[in-house]
């Protein structure tokens, strides 16, 4: 009997957590992050590790920027990763501790912790999963893992992350000592990097297109509400 469960059951459950509408805009976003973790989570090769938790995090709120009402992205989260019979509250925490770790690491050490050419004493949690990833040649490389990677770095050195060269050889050189393929991890970074520029530049222009039509729509009131003004004539009395 197969039990795995589906991509159908897995948006049924979500719709069904989650029950108002969701932002057009943002709508392919949702999705697409459902439906990459669902295909995650039924994969035999997939287990859950802090970094791949960051890159969810992560990227749910670069992509969920601006999110209108604001009030239901938690509601989104929460069904997101319900969905796939997983708890949020593990990602948030997760998430947050390995943002701390990076904030507190000169990026070189970082980069030699998490490339595993040198174990720093910081997180037992971190470094069993970093041993684990290196020694797993059936290890489930995704692209939330490469954001959540990006995340770490970007958390400690925010301007070595612009810079294509330092980029580039530092990705490299954490993807050798994980073995992870450095020509996939690079390739999605740059579409991540990519896709958060085109968001932003949706974003400008949506800004752009409410403050037309809220304009619009005060010049429209103030029409109105000088033709429907009654002019008193005085009379002699």
């Amino acid at each position: 009997m197969n039990n795995v469960r589906t991509l159908s059951d897995t948006k049924k459950t979500f719709y069904n957590l989650h029950t108002r509408p969701v932002n057009t805009i943002y709508r392919r976003v949702v999705e697409e992050m459902m439906v990459e973790m669902h295909l995650l989570s039924v994969n035999v090769d997939f287990s859950y590790n802090s970094i791949y938790a960051l890159g969810v995090v992560t990227a749910f709120e670069r992509f969920m920027r601006g999110y209108d009402p604001e009030v239901d992205k938690a509601s989104l989260f929460n069904a997101l990763c319900q969905s796939i019979e997983t708890n949020q509250t593990q990602y948030q925490q997760d998430a947050q501790r390995l943002q701390e770790i990076a904030k507190s690491v000169p990026v070189q050490n970082l980069v030699t912790w998490l490339s595993q050419a040198k174990p720093l004493e910081r997180d037992e949690k971190l470094q069993s999963e970093l041993y684990t990833i290196a020694h797993n040649p059936k290890f489930k490389y995704s692209r939330l893992f490469a954001i959540g990677l990006f995340s770490l770095i970007e958390a400690s050195d925010p301007e070595l992350v612009k810079d294509e060269k330092q980029r580039t050889e530092t990705f490299n050189a954490i993807a050798q000592g994980l073995h992870i393929p450095d020509d996939k991890l690079n390739k999605d970074l740059e579409l991540y990097r990519s896709n958060l520029d085109k968001m932003a530049q949706a974003m400008v222009v949506m800004a752009d297109m409410v403050a037309a039509d809220r304009k619009k729509r005060e010049q429209r009131a103030q029409e109105r509400s000088q033709k429907t003004t009654v002019i008193t004539i005085p009379t002699d009395s």
